[in-house]
């Protein structure tokens, strides 16, 4: 892969998730800090995807987090991120107004929202619709 990709996107980690070894992601590649000290790695984006669709999904089931402030506030906090223009970002990409709720078991919702995050997270990289519809379906088994 290129050096000119983001990141993100090199590391098939589109949401840019933290490496954590408590956490065994489908298709996680073993940690390797020569390549990428901080984030995790995966084998293929749908497999990425599918990673930052279930930490969303537990933002919501598990914290009780129903609005793109809420959820973008824990995924992006104000200590590293622009977070109020992050919110922003993903409420004009999804077409969210604000302060509405929203279910990310929906496929639709939860492809704008993840979409909008990688948008976001990786310059404006978009993948392949398939690969999103992929990574979103398998988040949602």
């Amino acid at each position: 892969m290129s050096t000119t990709e983001t990141r993100g996107v090199r590391n098939r980690n589109p949401g840019n998730i933290d490496y954590n070894p408590a956490n065994k992601w489908q298709g996680q590649l073993p940690h390797n800090p020569a390549l990428e000290k901080r984030f995790a790695r995966f084998d293929t984006p749908e497999n990425g995807i599918r990673a930052l669709g279930k930490v969303l999904l537990t933002y919501q089931r598990k914290h009780g987090l129903r609005t793109v402030k809420a959820i973008i506030s824990r995924w992006a906090p104000a200590v590293e991120n622009d977070t109020a223009a992050y919110v922003r970002a993903v409420e004009a990409n999804t077409g969210t107004r604000p302060g509405a709720e929203i279910d990310l078991a929906q496929a639709a919702v939860m492809a704008g929202f993840v979409k909008a995050i990688i948008h976001h997270e990786n310059a404006g990289y978009e993948y392949p619709a398939a690969v999103l519809a992929e990574g979103v379906r398998r988040a949602l088994l």
